[in-house]
């Protein structure tokens, strides 16, 4: 497989919207698009295990290349060979390239031409990733999606701040392009994908755009939103990003959003989605329901009998909310299984949803109704 292969089939587009309806094929599987991808960090989704996130739905997993690299370390994961093995999960698997770290761990890390300088937030140690590492580290870990290292620019940002972190983003990810060719990446059925950034300026992410996709990468991603931006100004550099990438190809929106932002960037055309979300308020005893989050701490739910939802119907849901409500007061490990089970399975059920409505044709009213209901709570948890 190369970079220009035919990975990503278009089966429909919705008349009333963006919306696509798509196939990707990757070395570990198919992988049918809208799709949300699980994270799991630590090669791990915390609180499942691999049988659970197949018996949910779950068609791909993502991993952290990062924190994987400073724990166990990719050339151990490699020795036991690769992130599939390791961790025992037989389907597709996309990796982030550490470039969140980037951001997220602003105080720890020195930007530099070449790359990123860190501190280990773990022991202090130094370590450096720059394009060339992130390719060797992903290549290490057999992930069947890899992406470019990137900057992310925070929220706000000024213009020249992110013009520079733009042009750097861009330098970044030829360079990985370049290494990705040299060291057999795509031969061994690895996708690369690029990154646009932009920050808030329209103008800056369509000009990331065009030239990533002049450079033909196998897939495209919307980085740099839900870094502390409104809502409404999220979803407008959604829409001012993905009109000029490439229609073949996978579009990726990274690290969001909440089920409604999801429909709406469905909406927009894009195809896939990852976040933490689900599962770490799952964590915290909310759930996830047609009509809005659910906060199983809430007193009313002590002696409620119903389940979750009638609608959305999982392990969990035999489960009374007032048996659940006593496991997450009671810090049961019991609880967090059940109520990430449960969320993420709604994370994933929505999406094929979305896809059943794109190919129905009626997404555009699907979508408004359901989100409508979602946001207004209209018969109340």
């Amino acid at each position: 497989m190369s970079a220009t292969a035919s990975h990503f089939h278009l089966i429909k587009t919705d008349s009333g919207t963006a919306a696509r309806r798509g196939r990707l094929q990757t070395a570990h599987g198919t992988i049918e698009t809208p799709i949300f991808m699980p994270v799991g960090t630590q090669a791990t989704v915390k609180a499942l295990t691999p049988a659970q996130l197949r018996e949910i739905g779950a068609q791909i997993i993502l991993g952290n290349t990062y924190h994987l690299n400073l724990r166990p370390t990719s050339e151990l994961i490699a020795e036991l060979g690769g992130l599939h093995r390791f961790m025992r999960w037989d389907g597709p698997i996309l990796t982030d390239s550490g470039g969140f770290q980037v951001f997220s761990l602003a105080k720890l890390r020195k930007l530099r031409d070449d790359g990123v300088e860190f501190h280990s937030h773990l022991d202090g140690r130094r370590l450096f990733l720059g394009p060339r590492e992130v390719v060797a580290i992903q290549s290490n870990l057999g992930s069947d999606i890899a992406m470019v290292l990137d900057e992310c620019p925070p929220w706000p940002c000024e213009r020249a701040a992110c013009e520079a972190a733009v042009a750097r983003s861009a330098r970044w990810a030829a360079q990985c392009l370049a290494a990705a060719r040299e060291t057999g990446f795509f031969e061994r059925g690895q996708l690369l994908f690029a990154i646009v950034q932009g920050s808030t300026y329209d103008d800056l992410r369509r000009g990331a755009a065009e030239s990533l996709a002049a450079l033909d990468f196998s897939g495209y991603a919307v980085g740099g939103v839900s870094v502390g931006e409104p809502e409404p100004e999220m979803l407008k550099q959604v829409g001012a990003t993905t009109p000029f990438l490439p229609a073949h190809k996978p579009r990726y929106t990274m690290g969001l959003g909440t089920p409604p932002q999801m429909l709406k960037m469905i909406a927009q055309g894009v195809d896939m989605f990852d976040c933490v979300l689900p599962s770490r308020v799952a964590r915290h005893g909310l759930a996830f329901t047609p009509d809005g989050p659910l906060n199983l701490r809430n007193e009313k739910h002590r002696r409620d009998p119903r389940p979750i939802s009638e609608e959305v119907v999982n392990y969990t849901t035999q489960f009374s909310r007032s048996y659940l409500r006593h496991l997450v007061q009671a810090g049961e490990i019991l609880g967090c299984t059940l109520l990430t089970l449960h969320n993420l399975h709604f994370y994933l059920d929505l999406m094929a949803q979305a896809r059943a409505h794109i190919e129905a044709g009626d997404y555009a009213s699907w979508h408004r109704a359901w989100c409508e209901r979602y946001e207004s709570g209209a018969q109340r948890v």
